[in-house]
């Protein structure tokens, strides 16, 4: 039985989803127990959270409605991931959706193809789709079942991007917060710009700031975009995209001289605190608010605009109330998310088609693999006759031995054709038990 318990953002504020990613160890090393799931693979993003669990004891849920089985499937994924995360069960199920059976494939196809983002048709969700699978993967956490359902779940997404060009017209949320922030940057080539984080999310937003032009200038042979990294990263990754590193005692100086901060580390709590504006002082320079408007020599231009923060980080990388400070515009995930506009419609409803035949063809191969019990079954019971009786016409009449074979074996596979046809098509309708009793009674021992 496949289930799929999902926290997003149209459900969820940030604040949950934030509390969930700071126990996002726990409640994945749950979810990965043998004793609750065959299998498991956890898809969290910056603005979801989702477990994908293969769990044969949920098999005996009858239907896929909410009937007292599924109800109860669903209460014990629900109460198991809350533990894990430090919430009620109140909390979550409030926030999140379940799906179960066939329900989970069209939901994760639509995921992976940037259908469900915030930002309908970015590009970055389906690598985060392959990275959720591989870490899955080396954790011995994936099934038989969950392999299938991904590896078609990227297929399905190269098929989206390819036939419709959705993923094209849409926007990645660090795109778009960019874009919200276009007029007021206005010379990118010049702005002096700090990314803070390594990680995938850092490369693929040092992308987009260079798609816009920034780091194409330098100022006194000085580099415009640096990088910071809570880990210690910073270094290798400066040198290995052509940036500047800032190191840890630089970061205060950094923060009062940059013009934009795009933050997408992996840190569990906020690394840029209101006191870090508001308090900081270094030699030579007055802290942060109290030089709004002021001009503090060539490398740091006349502040006659708001200082601009935007946060990509789950959890959040910077404290909200860093907005009350003096000469700050803070952009966080939430306020992102707000303004994501609607892409094509045609674009759309063409990706949309081809998740919902993709996942009816999902359920069909599925459907037809419990059907293979009583194929086993019928199949054996004609191979051991049609072997016996190749074997007697071997004896009887060596020189015939070959022709009679072939007459045998096509005329076998004749026969098998209608009741194996008969078989699957009980097995899509959900009725693939009483094909195999019906095998077993007239073939059984």
């Amino acid at each position: 039985m496949l289930l799929c318990l999902s926290v997003d953002h149209r459900r969820a504020d940030l604040a949950l989803l934030e509390r969930i990613e700071r126990r996002l160890e726990p409640v994945t090393a749950a979810l990965g127990d043998p004793g609750t799931a065959r299998g498991a693979v956890v898809l969290a993003t910056c603005n979801r959270f989702e477990a994908y669990l293969d769990a044969p004891a949920l098999a005996a849920a009858p239907g896929d409605g909410l009937s007292d089985g599924a109800g109860a499937a669903r209460d014990e994924a629900v109460e198991l991931v809350a533990r894990a995360a430090g919430l009620t069960p109140q909390e979550l199920a409030g926030a999140c959706t379940v799906h179960r059976g066939d329900a989970v494939a069209e939901h994760l196809f639509a995921v992976s193809s940037g259908l469900e983002s915030a930002a309908v048709g970015e590009g970055e969700i389906a690598g985060q789709v392959r990275r959720a699978l591989d870490e899955a993967r080396s954790q011995r956490r994936s099934s038989t079942e969950l392999e299938r359902l991904f590896q078609q779940a990227m297929a399905v997404s190269k098929r989206v991007k390819q036939g419709t060009g959705l993923q094209t017209r849409g926007r990645s949320l660090v795109q778009l917060a960019l874009a919200m922030v276009d007029s007021r940057v206005g010379d990118w080539a010049s702005a002096r710009i700090l990314l803070i984080g390594t990680g995938a999310y850092a490369g693929a937003s040092l992308a987009a700031l260079r798609d816009r032009g920034a780091g194409s200038a330098t100022l006194g042979g000085t580099r415009r975009v640096g990088v910071y990294s809570p880990s210690g990263r910073a270094e290798a990754f400066a040198e290995s995209h052509g940036i500047r590193a800032v190191l840890e005692h630089e970061l205060d100086d950094e923060l009062r001289r940059c013009d934009l901060v795009v933050a997408c580390s992996s840190v569990h709590e906020p690394l840029l605190t209101r006191e870090r504006f508001d308090e900081t002082v270094t030699e030579g320079l007055p802290p942060f608010c109290a030089r709004f408007g002021a001009d503090l020599g060539p490398d740091v231009p006349s502040r006659r605009r708001p200082r601009l923060l935007i946060d990509m980080g789950l959890p959040r990388n910077i404290a909200p109330d860093v907005a009350g400070v003096q000469g700050v515009e803070l952009l966080d995930l939430e306020t992102i998310a707000l303004h994501a506009p609607i892409p094509e419609l045609h674009a759309e409803l063409e990706a949309r088609d081809i998740v919902r035949t993709a996942a009816a063809e999902f359920a069909a191969a599925r459907a037809e693999r419990a059907a293979v019990p009583a194929l086993r079954e019928l199949r054996g019971s004609f191979d051991e006759v049609l072997e016996e009786e190749i074997a007697r016409m071997r004896d009887r009449r060596p020189e015939e031995a070959d022709a009679v074979e072939a007459a045998l074996r096509h005329f076998a596979g004749r026969l098998l054709h209608r009741p194996t046809v008969r078989l699957r098509e009980l097995a899509r309708n959900g009725r693939a038990d009483e094909g195999l009793d019906a095998v077993s009674a007239l073939f059984g021992a």
